[in-house]
């Protein structure tokens, strides 16, 4: 290998690895650690130029909230047999019985498409809604199904999604991370939920925690027109030493780094100072002024991220009252959705009214669903359940006011148009422009993609 590039691999592993600022500060290199470009943009029109992923962790229950079963409440206490994968052998759940919903459905918007009354403000929103009821996963552990909801793979670290659209497309804002991951504390695996694995790290996700200081260290410590003059000062001496050491890669990305960090500066406290919007807009998420916290603030970050040209945000719903994994008790997920419910709405509402909407794509969805049974008919809570979840997309390129696929009568199995993990990432990636077939990475001697070697576009849910 030659010099050059040995040095670069150094810089880039070692000079700033570990700092949140480590994809932004790599961003405007001029390649990636191995002298990689990016995929080299789009293979197709894309209907959508950013995506704002929101992930409910922890599994929500989808007969619970967006697919309705009317049998399920009719056949309450009736006892099934079912070789599930979280019951298989478990003391105590010998025999089973189904459990009804604990929360009404109604049928809103023009679409008429049926919602729980646990999601009223989302309800309002149908209109814009591609609701997929036949979604299912390859795992029932929380960690897996995280993993493979992200990265495509259940067993093994593979780049994540907002990974591969970042290295595919690049960034829109050289001042900010193309990739930024929005979440008051980690969930299920971890940071590999937004990491670029073997992609270059420059294609990892930013991980932007609310609080008074979102990202750290990014805050001018000086007047910028100061700090721009130092700098200036600090190229002419490096551009100087360059001139004797023209192969020094390391030096060049240092000097490199130095104005994107300084980029930063001036961008991100920008994105995070909400001073500026509106009573009523700070009102419709849920927020008070001067408030960092909570998935409101999230939902509004995202929206100010994507307007200034970050590509992928995810908002990971890690709230103070606990996740969606509701074992012990189902009503949890009255404070879970209460939470996210109103925000959300007016994430879709914000996104609308400023023409956004066209040209994002939101998507919402978790881990895997929740069992339409338990081992009493009476059980407060439901078990992990990989065979059925439900998702939804709105915005650039979906066909709106839809409801694609069917569970059976009971919301035990997806059983009509059936939605795997795989295919739901090609679909996002269709709608970005990219063939997830064609979207590959070099890698250990053979080719990688974000849905392996499976995946189908789901046309069904494209305008």
């Amino acid at each position: 290998m030659a010099r050059s590039a040995i040095e670069r691999r150094h810089f880039c592993r070692s000079a700033v690895a570990g700092s949140s600022l480590f994809p932004a500060l790599l961003s405007q290199l001029m390649a990636d650690a191995d002298g990689l470009p990016n995929a080299g943009g789009v293979h197709f029109e894309p209907k959508a130029k950013r995506v704002i992923f929101l992930f409910m962790t922890g599994g929500v229950s989808h007969v619970d909230t967006f697919d309705p079963k009317p049998a399920l409440t009719r056949d309450h206490g009736k006892e099934i047999n079912a070789d599930h994968p979280e019951i298989k052998d478990r003391p105590g759940y010998e025999r089973i019985y189904l459990k009804r919903p604990q929360w009404e459905f109604a049928k809103h918007g023009e679409c008429g498409t049926e919602v729980s009354t646990l999601f009223p403000h989302v309800a309002e929103c149908v209109d814009d809604l591609a609701v997929i009821r036949s979604m299912h996963t390859s795992h029932s552990n929380h960690y897996n199904a995280t993993l493979g909801m992200h990265t495509g793979s259940f067993a093994f670290s593979r780049p994540s999604i907002g990974s591969w659209l970042t290295w595919g497309l690049g960034t829109e804002n050289r001042n900010l991370p193309g990739f930024v991951v929005i979440a008051p504390r980690q969930t299920y695996a971890g940071t590999q939920v937004y990491a670029s694995d073997f992609l270059p790290a420059k294609n990892q996700g930013t991980l932007v925690v609310p609080g008074a200081e979102p990202i750290a260290n990014v805050t001018p410590r000086r007047e910028l027109g100061q700090q721009r003059n130092e700098l200036d000062a600090l190229h002419a001496l490096n551009s100087l030493h360059l001139q004797r050491r023209d192969e020094d890669a390391l030096l060049r990305a240092r000097m490199a780094s130095f104005e994107t960090a300084f980029g930063m500066q001036t961008s991100v406290p920008d994105a995070f100072d909400f001073s500026g919007e509106t009573a009523e807009t700070l009102a419709g998420y849920a927020l008070q002024p001067g408030q960092t916290s909570g998935f409101g603030w999230q939902c509004l970050a995202a929206r100010r991220l994507v307007e200034r040209g970050v590509r992928f945000v995810e908002l990971i719903d890690t709230g103070s009252s606990g996740n969606w994994d509701a074992h012990g008790d189902m009503m949890t997920h009255v404070p879970l959705a209460k939470n996210v419910d109103q925000p959300i709405a007016m994430l879709l509402k914000d996104l609308k009214q400023r023409g956004m909407l066209q040209d994002t794509l939101v998507v919402w969805t978790t881990e895997f669903g929740r069992t339409p049974f338990n081992n009493t008919a009476d059980a407060p809570g439901r078990e992990h359940h990989p065979w059925a979840f439900t998702s939804w997309l709105a915005g650039a390129g979906v066909r709106s006011g839809t409801v694609y696929g069917e569970t059976d009568e009971h919301g035990l199995r997806a059983e009509v148009d059936k939605v795997h993990v795989h295919d739901f990432h090609a679909t996002i990636l269709h709608l970005m422009g990219l063939d997830h077939e064609r979207l590959t990475y070099r890698h250990a001697g053979r080719d990688y993609r974000l849905t392996d070697v499976h995946g189908d576009v789901v046309n069904g849910v494209l305008a």
